[in-house]
């Protein structure tokens, strides 16, 4: 092993350390009902949620679930990210089949094969920014932000470093054509609603 592969080890170790111990503390704070608390880079962000963010969520969720069991479909669950300091709650997160949680109690980002973001006007940067280059650093090979403030669904695959190859864009009424990756199916978004 080298000195280098030492201290991603050791670096790595150490955020999952620090964000455990952000972590219990976020769980003893009051954090108000209806609200959703991850850890993005380091910061903690609270986003409420909107009728308009949960009905796109349990609508992704309800088609998801007519090709996976329900242990495979997450939602707002931890799952800590490559970067300093990601533990995020994805809104939906396929887990792959087989995938079993760490002795740590928490599911591994290798083992996530789609995630789905609903953006929330507070925190949609993160989506598109810092999120989107932890989802493509840890090679999820298929990412999707429904943003019913655009009215739209931008598809990300391929990823490539911190980065996704192909983005497509959809807009809200027309499919989501998943078959072609890990999802294998097709996503409606008609009944998706706008905010």
């Amino acid at each position: 092993m080298t000195v280098l592969e030492d201290r991603i080890a050791m670096a790595e170790s150490d955020n999952t350390s620090t964000l455990d111990e952000m972590f219990e503390r976020l769980e003893t704070m009051p954090v108000p009902e209806g609200y959703k608390v991850e850890i993005v880079e380091g910061t903690v962000y609270m986003s409420p949620q909107r009728d308009a963010h949960w009905e796109i969520i349990m609508d992704i969720i309800e088609q998801l679930r007519t090709k996976y069991p329900r242990k495979r479909v997450k939602s707002d669950v931890r799952i800590d990210y490559p970067g300093h300091l990601n533990g995020f709650a994805t809104d939906v997160t396929v887990m792959a089949e087989g995938a079993t949680k760490a002795e740590d109690g928490h599911w591994s980002y290798e083992d996530v094969e789609f995630v789905a973001e609903v953006i929330s006007k507070g925190t949609a940067a993160n989506d598109y920014g810092p999120k989107n280059a932890a989802y493509a650093t840890a090679e999820v090979p298929v990412y999707v932000i429904a943003d019913p403030y655009q009215g739209r669904c931008h598809i990300y695959t391929d990823p490539k470093g911190s980065d996704y190859e192909v983005e497509t864009r959809v807009p809200f009424g027309k499919d989501v054509d998943l078959t072609d990756t890990f999802v294998g199916l097709t996503l409606k978004t008609d009944e998706f609603p706008r905010d």
